[in-house]
């Protein structure tokens, strides 16, 4: 048994990149930074940021077009998975991505622009509430999964 996860919690380092295949698939593409703090040789606190490319599709990558908006913090869930390619001078060259399979809004309310996400990934407006209920919620999150999309479409009951 084999097992290819990975799971991060960073920010946003650009606006997601949104495109679409010649046959309809919608593809995101976002830069995502994770941070540690470290003690150096002479002892003074220093930030290591890690860059990585994450890739998501359909549902996933409309999601991060209408909410992957720089400095925004995510929680994201994949595989990761290193592709071959030849740049422009013909050199042989590898890329390592993360294939979202779930990805979260983070942050308050204003972050996720007050919308929630049900079972089925669709976004929603917030139900209105009075003004006690919705202070005692937590702060709405954006949520999709890759499984969550047409698995059950198939299913005749």
């Amino acid at each position: 048994m084999t097992v290819n996860k990975c799971i991060l919690i960073g920010n946003l380092g650009r606006d997601a990149d949104l495109r679409t295949t010649s046959g309809g698939m919608q593809i995101a593409s976002l830069r995502l930074a994770t941070t540690d703090r470290r003690k150096d040789n002479a002892g003074q606190w220093t930030d290591h940021t890690e860059w990585h490319s994450v890739v998501a599709f359909d549902k996933l990558a409309a999601l991060m077009e209408r909410f992957g908006k720089k400095g925004k913090p995510l929680y994201v869930e994949g595989r990761i998975q290193t592709r071959e390619y030849t740049d422009k001078d013909g050199q042989k060259r590898w890329s390592t991505e993360i294939i979202a399979g779930e990805i979260r809004l983070l942050g308050g309310r204003e972050d996720s622009a007050g919308a929630t996400s049900d079972r089925t990934g669709h976004n929603r407006p917030e139900d209105s509430r009075s003004a006690d209920r919705q202070a005692s919620k937590p702060p709405a999150r954006a949520t999709a999964k890759a499984d969550d999309y047409g698995a059950d479409d198939d299913i005749p009951f």
